[in-house]
């Protein structure tokens, strides 16, 4: 028996049920699928109608009153420097913006938790395994796993990222945030708690490993491809014959490709692939700006270097905006963002970084300001590729000698414009496109799923943390 909310529909099944075993212990049953957010957060305004059930499940324990400092004390991070790292370990290093690289031994033995001291101040991660949090963060380490993560949830919900306590470098006093309350229900509600969110945020990091997955593949077709030319070797070397499937090499796609190399300004190349200037591809290069008086609170996404981080990453927390009179003014000279657009970071500290927006994600209406620019090919098919190709080792260090500046490292469109790029024949990457596309589509299709689940599990965790929803 038990109290049920829920709403179905043909795109959507979410559910809550306050359930009773026949010894008369209560739990509450919980599931989530679909992609409407919107239903999600009637059903939520919809709780107050089975409070009665949800409330009689805190029976069983009171929430006690206790503080940061004693529930989940802060230690100091310490210093790794990037030329004392290991790139090729696998411990996680982090930042106060999270993981910043990676090295081969951990500073922590245990999960952790890891909050931003300096910079993004008051940021909380979680390190389900031994990290390196480096000194621009506290961190807390615990052998309980499950009674750790509630506490990682607790301080998400504290809002330390208001407790800015140095205006010139942004700074988290450890004093300060000690002296925070929190409330602690019984370790069997903690428990369930990390339950309810911990499905969400353990899809979400499934997702986001299916996504590494898919461009990996991708990345690999494009090496095969256009790196290594395997299907023209295979042919001059007689390993792929007409009417065979080779990995990678359909038998459809045998006679797209040529069975000889020959020299090109960037070496042997497929007979009748050209070495081009960018530029002479291009039909757009063009960066955006932002209004006198910089970005606004509310309105069109405007998006900047900060959120130029790879194939299917975006950072929501970092956004600013623009009013929709100039977004629209961006929009008439082209710096609106659009499905295939390949956008390159422009001037700062990571100039090389690409990426790729498509499906509607981010936004179906955003911009780019003035650190970025957006690519756009006269051949809508060669987007994707184009993505990997800038992404390749020697592309990235030759878009990094670009910069003329050392006081502000920035790249100009005479330099973007002089870069090289191998074009293939339009059939093979009409090719390609077709299965990288179906790669790139499973990427932005877990992205937008990700962005909704983050939307419900942060409408559920301060009813949780707060008590208005009960679970035991």
């Amino acid at each position: 028996m038990g109290a049920r909310v829920g709403e179905k529909r043909a795109d959507l099944w979410v559910w809550m049920a306050v359930m009773e075993g026949r010894d008369g212990s209560r739990w509450m049953d919980f599931g989530v699928g679909g992609r409407d957010e919107a239903t999600f957060l009637r059903l939520l305004e919809r709780l107050p109608d089975n409070a009665r059930a949800l409330k009689d499940m805190s029976t069983n324990g009171e929430w006690r009153k206790t503080t940061v400092g004693e529930a989940a004390p802060f230690a100091y991070g310490k210093g790794l420097p990037r030329g004392k790292r290991n790139e090729s370990g696998n411990v996680p290093v982090y930042g106060s913006n999270g993981i910043i690289g990676y090295h081969d031994t951990p500073l922590t033995d245990k999960p952790t938790i890891i909050v931003g001291r300096k910079g993004t101040i008051g940021t909380v991660h979680y390190s389900p395994a031994p990290c390196w949090p480096i000194d621009t963060t506290f961190y807390i380490c615990d052998d309980a796993h499950d009674d750790l993560r509630f506490r990682y949830y607790a301080l998400k919900h504290l809002g330390l990222e208001r407790m800015n306590s140095d205006t010139a470098v942004p700074g988290l006093n450890r004093n300060a945030a000690h002296a925070q309350e929190l409330s602690l229900p019984p370790l069997p509600t903690q428990r369930a708690i990390v339950g309810v969110l911990g499905a969400f945020d353990d899809k979400i990091a499934l997702n986001a490993k299916m996504n590494a997955t898919l461009e990996a593949m991708a990345r690999a077709l494009f090496r095969a491809w256009f790196v290594d030319f395997e299907p023209v070797r295979a042919k001059q070397a007689g390993r792929w014959r007409r009417g065979e499937t080779l990995p990678g090499m359909p038998a459809a796609l045998y006679d797209l490709f040529p069975a000889e190399l020959t020299a090109t300004a960037l070496g042997d190349a497929p007979v009748g692939w050209q070495a081009r200037a960018l530029g002479d591809e291009l039909t757009t290069l063009v960066s955006g700006s932002r209004p006198r008086g910089g970005a606004v609170k509310s309105g069109i996404p405007s998006i900047g270097a900060e959120n130029v981080l790879g194939l299917g990453q975006y950072n929501f927390s970092k956004e600013k905006y623009v009013p929709p009179d100039f977004f629209d003014r961006l929009k008439r000279r082209g710096a609106d963002v659009r499905n295939g657009d390949v956008l390159l970071y422009k001037d700062g500290a990571k100039i090389g970084r690409r990426t790729y927006f498509d499906k509607g994600f981010p936004h179906a209406d955003c911009a780019v300001n003035e650190h970025a620019f957006i690519l756009r090919l006269h051949n809508a098919a060669a987007q994707r590729y184009l993505y990997f190709w800038l992404g390749q080792d020697w592309m990235t260090h030759k878009i990094i000698t670009l910069n003329s500046n050392t006081a502000q490292p920035g790249i100009n469109q005479t330099g973007v414009r002089g870069l090289p790029i191998l074009m293939p024949t339009d059939d093979v990457l009409s090719a390609f496109d077709d299965i990288a596309s179906d790669m790139t589509g499973r990427i932005f299709a877990n992205c937008h799923e990700s962005r909704t689940i983050a939307a419900m599990r942060d409408t559920l965790l301060p009813r949780l943390l707060s008590g208005e929803v009960r679970v035991e």
